[in-house]
């Protein structure tokens, strides 16, 4: 990725911060999108220093719409993009039904809206270069109805969805689709939902660095979705040979016999 020039959201602190520092250690200049523009400062200074990258700091709160449109602007005009690593994302704490709506609302806006608009952005502009790749971070819980907040999950299993999809529509463009899915991964987001991540099992806890570093391995092996995590690999694709056997069988013009 030398020469290359990333734009990360949420990359103050947690995944997106990571993502910087390991991205500017492989030579990549840098466009840091966060609300916290003196962390952003910081760190932007702390990898210029590190690394003798170009790092550029752009303030901006993707659930406001202003700040969405300066931030997907950057993305269209600047001609020099060629990856976005689509990070910022939040939780919200408790179960659905009794959540706070509102801060629900705030989350589906960050997760699944801002997202959206700037993969949108994205895959135009890469797919007319015929260049350039966008991470999406989801999350295991993509994969999970059962457990955690909901609407939370429901996000996260947009996110890898639309990935998905993306990759379809961008297949002979030149353009590649990463959807990464963390487990338990020690950062912020659980402060900032109340939690503390003290009272997590640690064999279930990854170190922020792990992740990142084989997220980008993901990514230089080819792989569309890359879960850190699971070690024998034959368990992802025994779940996708399961979903692909059902497509066939999921729009027919009889109900099943069980129905009759």
């Amino acid at each position: 990725m030398s020469q290359q020039l990333a734009l990360i959201t949420g990359a103050s602190s947690g995944i997106g911060a990571t993502y910087a520092k390991q991205l500017a250690a492989r030579g990549t200049n840098l466009i840091l999108v966060a609300r916290d523009e003196a962390r952003l400062n910081l760190l932007a200074q702390s990898l210029r220093e590190a690394h003798s990258v170009e790092v550029s700091v752009l303030a901006a709160d993707l659930t406001n719409h202003d700040d969405l449109l300066r931030v997907d602007r950057e993305i269209q005009q600047n001609k020099a993009i060629t990856l976005l690593v689509n990070n910022a994302g939040m939780t919200v704490e408790g179960e659905f039904i009794d959540g706070d709506i509102a801060k629900i609302q705030t989350m589906l806006t960050l997760n699944i809206v801002a997202l959206t608009q700037l993969a949108h952005s994205a895959a135009q502009a890469f797919r007319a270069r015929r260049n350039g790749t966008i991470v999406n971070i989801a999350s295991v819980l993509a994969l999970v109805s059962e457990s955690a907040n909901g609407a939370y999950n429901a996000s996260k299993a947009y996110v890898l969805s639309l990935t998905r999809n993306l990759h379809r529509e961008l297949a002979e463009s030149g353009v590649r689709m990463q959807a990464v899915l963390p487990g338990l991964t020690r950062t912020e987001i659980f402060e900032r939902a109340g939690k503390s991540i003290n009272d997590l099992p640690a064999e279930m806890l990854m170190e922020v660095d792990d992740l990142v570093s084989a997220a980008l391995r993901g990514l230089d092996a080819g792989e569309l979705v890359t879960i850190p995590s699971v070690e024998d690999v034959q368990l992802w694709q025994n779940y996708e040979d399961a979903r692909i056997a059902i497509l066939p069988f999921i729009s027919l013009n009889k109900p099943a016999t069980r129905y009759l």
